[in-house]
């Protein structure tokens, strides 16, 4: 079967499409047909060799798919059923979505929701499901948009573009950070009603700064996120989901003691299935169509590495999603 496949060399970590042999795909009930993947910053990671994601020779990367089983042991599924899955270590320890088939654990998989197909599955992919799950975090903390703005860092990201549309169809005041000035027009487009540029968030961060929002969705981790804890409303919360800008948080107690603030970290690659399912079909529901396809740019199996190189150094506006069949 086609796919790319990483392969760590003594000089170092290479990345090529070619032929893997079937038979060496890893243990589980299932195997799905592959149809479509999508790009994500840990895709972009793995395939530069930018950080360690990879931890398992040879690899296939890819972080989550959708397609058909066609095989299956479990009684859960049946060949034929349409499914998707993100995360569990796939495409870093688990052979992943940039290929023809893969062979997983039952569990691993949920069934596609009704309303998505395959291709608009993989729009959404990881980046809007971590997106979703940060909306669930703040409202599980009780924030509703009565309470005031929600900030959204990294805005022209995946994660970014997602959490934009759902927060606006939800009826929050959306303030969208962003480095790429240039994009306010999609951004507005997406929902947003304010959108800043991202060095008045990347400065020395003061352990409190002027109150402006409730909430925020954070994929940029460093001093932007400490900068948006300081001015973070009292009683409000943060959710974390991200470290596109590092994985430090250059901070202060301040916010937490004397603000009662909360900063709730986002998971998306270890949820529960139960979890997962649930933000799966509340995105089906609520994300406007419309403006995923918006976001939304195809490429094919072959353009993967340009992408994934572009998307590290910030060139990549909203979703990827890679046609593999």
């Amino acid at each position: 079967m086609r796919a790319w496949v990483i392969d760590k060399t003594d000089a170092g970590q290479t990345a090529t499409l070619r032929d893997f042999p079937e038979a060496d795909l890893m243990d589980g009930a299932v195997t799905v047909r592959i149809s479509h993947s999508g790009l994500n910053y840990k895709d972009g990671l793995a395939l530069t060799g930018t950080a360690p994601v990879v931890r398992r020779f040879p690899m296939i990367p890819g972080i989550d798919f959708a397609g058909t089983v066609e095989t299956s042991d479990s009684p859960d599924f049946h060949p034929g059923d349409a499914v998707l899955l993100n995360g569990w270590g796939t495409g870093e320890t688990h052979l992943g979505g940039y290929a023809e088939r893969s062979r997983v654990p039952a569990e691993w998989l949920i069934p596609l929701p009704d309303g998505l197909t395959p291709a608009r599955a993989m729009a959404i992919g990881t980046a809007g499901y971590t997106a979703m799950l940060s909306l669930m975090a703040l409202e599980a903390h009780g924030l509703r948009p009565a309470h005031g703005p929600a900030v959204v860092t990294g805005a022209a990201g995946g994660v970014g573009s997602v959490a934009i549309a759902l927060l606006a169809s939800a009826g929050w005041h959306v303030i969208a950070s962003t480095g790429r000035m240039a994009e306010e027009d999609y951004l507005r487009g997406l929902g947003a009603s304010e959108v800043v540029d991202r060095a008045t968030l990347a400065g020395t961060p003061r352990p409190l700064a002027k109150e402006r929002w409730a909430a925020g969705v954070d994929s940029v981790g460093s001093a932007t996120l400490a900068n948006v804890l300081s001015m973070t409303r009292t009683g409000g919360a943060v959710a974390a989901c991200g470290l596109a800008g590092g994985a430090d948080l250059p901070g202060s107690v301040m916010p937490f003691i004397l603000r009662g603030i909360a900063l709730l970290g986002v998971d998306s690659v270890m949820a529960p299935r139960a979890k997962r399912i649930e933000a799966w079909g509340r995105l089906a529901k609520e994300l406007d169509l419309d403006s995923l396809d918006r976001m939304t740019t195809t490429i094919g199996l072959d353009a993967v590495q340009d992408a994934a190189a572009r998307i590290i150094a910030g060139q990549v506006r909203g979703r990827t999603v890679v046609e593999v069949g």
